[in-house]
Order: C-alpha cells, then sequence, then structure tokens
C-alpha cells in the first residue's frame, strides 16, 4: 500500500524555535506548515515552504485558532463567518510563501483545538470547509468520523496519529489525559505498521479501531520526535509499504 507521513512544521515565532524542520523535511512527505495564528511568522513559513520544494514534499496549511499566546490548543466560541474568513487568511499567506518557492499550497488541516472542536462542532467544521473551498478546491486532512470530513465530502483525506493516544469511539485522548500521547519509539513503529498493514488502531482501553486513514501524523514537538519519524519510515519501508505524499 501507500501511506503519507505527514508532520507539523514552521512551529516557531521570531527567535523562538519548536522541531527539527529540517530533519522532519527528510522523512516526511506532507509538511502542515503553521500560518502564523497559532505559530509561524512570514520568514519561517517562506523557510519551510522553501525545504519542503527542495525535498519534493508537499505543502499543508495548517489553519488555526487566533491564539498565539495558547498556541491554538484552547477553543475558542468565534463567530463562523470570521473563522471562515480566517481559514482563507491563513491559507492565502501560506500559498504566497509557497509560491515564491517554486511550490502551493496542496492541502490544508486543522491544528490542535479547532482540529479537536471540527470533529462535532457542525458550525466551526462548516467554517473551516467554506473558508478552504473560497480559496479553491483543497484537500482537507482530519479524523475519520468527524463532521469536519463529512462536510469536506469528496475533498475528505482520512489521516491517523503515530504517537497520540485513541479513545474507544475513535476520538483523540485529550493531551491532559492518562494515554494521550506514546513516547516509546517501539510503540510508535507498531502502530505505525498495523496501521498499514491491517488498517487498525488500538485504543487505549485495547479496542481495535478499523481506518482507512492515508496519511499517518509524526508530531514534531513531542520528545525523540525525529528519531521516530526517522524509524517509523524506516520500518514502512522495510515492510513494503511505498511512502509518498497524498496530495501531489
Amino acid at each position: 500500500m501507500s501511506l503519507d507521513l505527514n508532520a507539523d512544521l514552521g512551529e516557531g515565532f521570531g527567535a523562538w524555535t519548536l522541531g527539527d524542520d529540517a530533519a522532519l523535511l527528510a522523512v516526511v512527505t506532507s509538511a502542515n506548515v503553521a500560518c502564523g495564528f497559532h505559530a509561524g511568522d512570514a520568514s519561517t513559513m517562506r523557510a519551510v515552504c522553501a525545504g519542503a520544494a527542495e525535498r519534493g514534499v508537499a505543502v499543508g496549511a495548517q489553519v488555526s485558532y487566533r491564539d498565539l499566546a495558547g498556541f491554538g490548543r484552547r477553543f475558542i466560541d468565534v463567530d463562523p463567518a470570521g473563522l471562515a474568513d480566517e481559514v482563507l487568511y491563513q491559507v492565502g499567506a501560506l500559498e504566497a510563501c509557497a509560491r515564491a518557492a517554486g511550490t502551493r499550497v496542496a492541502y490544508v488541516k486543522p491544528h490542535g483545538a479547532l482540529y479537536n472542536a471540527t470533529v462535532h462542532h457542525e458550525a466551526q467544521a462548516r467554517a473551516v470547509v467554506e473558508g478552504v473551498r473560497a480559496f479553491g478546491d483543497l484537500p482537507v486532512l482530519g479524523l475519520p468520523g468527524s463532521r469536519l470530513l463529512a462536510l469536506a465530502g469528496e475533498s475528505a483525506v482520512e489521516e491517523a496519529f503515530a504517537d497520540r493516544g485513541y479513545t474507544p469511539e475513535g476520538a483523540l485522548v485529550p493531551r491532559r489525559e492518562p494515554g494521550a500521547l506514546l513516547t516509546g519509539a517501539d510503540a510508535v513503529v507498531a502502530r505505525a505498521l498495523r496501521l498499514a498493514e491491517s488498517g487498525e488502531i488500538v485504543a487505549v482501553d485495547g479496542t481495535v479501531l478499523r481506518t482507512s486513514a492515508r496519511s499517518l501524523c509524526l508530531h514534531g514537538d513531542t520528545p525523540g520526535a525525529v528519531d521516530h519519524a526517522r524509524a517509523v519510515r524506516a520500518a514502512l519501508v522495510a515492510a513494503g509499504v511505498e511512502i509518498a505524499p497524498f496530495a501531489a
């Protein structure tokens, strides 16, 4: 089978850096680039786009609430019309950086609290989709079974997480709760292989979840993230899995 590997990149801001963008660009096939609302700035966005273009990595807009102080991990009860406009704004800003680097924005993925909200929040899920469609016909990456993907229709692309815990219902375990993160390389690799080979993910209580996810997210801001990403890619290649972006 073919599987895309994506990671959140460009999450520095000004003098502050987060994660190793250059190292992860050598591993992943899709880069979820922060667009300045939860992290990232113009120079960081342009640098990541240039690195992605050089390596043939697809560029995705990781859109968020306007929440730099909270890193986009706090729910905001924002007006849906305003949220749609802010999604459009973020995609457009990244597109400018991507064009300057000789590439383009190939897909959109919400970040953090917005990602989680659009699983069940009808109005915000619709606002994200409307913001994307105002820009163009781009794939939308999200959680299987979410309202976001239901509203995205044919543009929907399901993803799974290599290093996040799942509830028995298929949602992500909140970061503040036990089991939210898989921290050992062996566990992360095992999750990736089972997904690729069987289309299965094991929830925190042992429930086996079926998924048709085409993209696997490797977080760049967790301990050992680069080593985990390299181990996952090596194990998938050894198992005969083709590693390729879902959005060419």
